[in-house]
Order: C-alpha cells, then structure tokens, then sequence
C-alpha cells in the first residue's frame, strides 16, 4: 500500500513538471520561428507563411526585386542519413527558357526529402565547369540545356554547402545546408538538435540572387539565339 502511495505521488508531482516543459518547448518553437521569419522579412519584405503543416518544413512566399520567390526550411531525419539535417530552400518561380527539368545534385549518395532527384531517369552528361562531386539529371530524354551558361553560374557551389540545384520551366532553386544535428545528443537522445543554426538574411539574399542571375541568363542566351 505504501509503495503504491508513493508511486501515486510521484506521478502526480510529475505532472505539473511534465506540463512545464511542455509550455517551454512551445514557446522556445514559437520564438525560433519568429525570428527566422523576421529573418526571412528582412529580405522579402511582404512574405507570407504558407506551410502546409508538414512536419520540420516552414516554407514562406512572396516577392523580391519584382520577382515571386519561395523560401523554405526543411528538416530531413531521413534514417538513411548518419545526421540529421537542417535545409534552406531558395527559389525564383519565374519562367525559365528551358524545355525540361534539369536537377544537379552534390554528393548524391542518399535519398533526402527536400528532392525528386532519385526519380530522374535520365543522366546528363557533365560540360566542362561543373563541380567533380556533381551529377546532373532530367526528366526527359535529349532536351538539351545550355550547359555553358549554367556552369558559369556555380561559384556558389565551390564553399560544399550547396546541395542542389533544380531548373525547371517555373523557376530555379538551390537547397543550402544550414546545419546538421549535433552528433553527441544525437547519439544519445535520438534527439536533432541544431544548436544556434538560425536564418541569415544575407544567406538568403546570396542564394536569392545566385538563383536570379542563373535565370536571367538562361533566359537571354534563348533570346539571342531565337
């Protein structure tokens, strides 16, 4: 009788705790998100938060320099992956004069959640200028894709933490690694936690304009060759 009293009592006096910690996870979640979103604000002045309610993405969408723009965070826990990872997506969603998609991948030695690469079909022979690490893949068959031009638009794939970039008719998007899990509480905790990893609006700037003047010259090399 004594010992289920006690066990009752504990129970009881863990509640309260319990709840506690529960409050300050939400409000610690509820405090991240919005100073990324001020992050994300400081650079697409009218942006608005579309998530979908997908677990670990936050995905925001408006306008920048006259252009629709998209920017999205994405946690990838994928078991496949030795860590964790924490993704910025930044994409232009203007038309683009391509006639296919054209996806080119950085390591690609596992699945992610943030890409359709996996399901490409097609591999596109690398030109001249393109990272060693990279493989370029398509939808289709034999579209051709001005690969100069695109090569000549890689610098930022040079520091390794880009990850991809898709070129699609709709637009062009390059997936940044933010951080991935600290490997201790990981290991232990099956717990991904990305320490001080927050949005830098210079970062998302950066890829924003990367991504633009990919666009724009992919659109004039069309127009002078029309």
């Amino acid at each position: 009788m004594t010992s289920a009293l006690l066990v009752g009592a504990v129970a009881l006096a863990l509640i309260p705790h319990l709840a506690w910690l529960a409050r300050a996870s939400r409000n610690r979640a509820s405090a991240a998100l919005a100073a990324e979103e001020a992050s994300v604000h400081a650079v697409i002045k009218d942006a608005a938060n579309v998530s979908d309610g997908t677990a670990g993405v936050v995905t925001w969408t408006g306008s920048w320099n006259d252009r629709r723009v998209q920017a999205r965070t994405i946690v990838d826990t994928l078991a496949t992956r030795k860590l964790p990872a924490r993704w910025l997506s930044v994409s232009i969603t203007e038309k683009v004069a391509v006639s296919g998609t054209l996806d080119m991948m950085m390591r690609p030695g596992s699945p992610t959640t943030f890409s359709n690469f996996d399901h490409l079909d097609h591999t596109v022979p690398k030109a001249a200028g393109f990272p060693s690490e990279a493989v370029l893949r398509t939808d289709r068959k034999g579209v051709r894709f001005p690969l100069d031009v695109i090569a000549s638009h890689l610098d930022i794939f040079a520091e390794g933490r880009a990850k991809e970039l898709l070129i699609t008719p709709n637009g062009v998007r390059i997936v940044w690694l933010l951080a991935e899990a600290e490997r201790a509480r990981y290991g232990v905790f099956r717990q991904a936690d990305f320490g001080n990893a927050r949005l830098d609006p210079l970062l998302i700037e950066r890829l924003l304009l990367s991504a633009s003047a990919l666009r724009d010259a992919i659109n004039q090399n069309e127009r002078q060759a029309a």
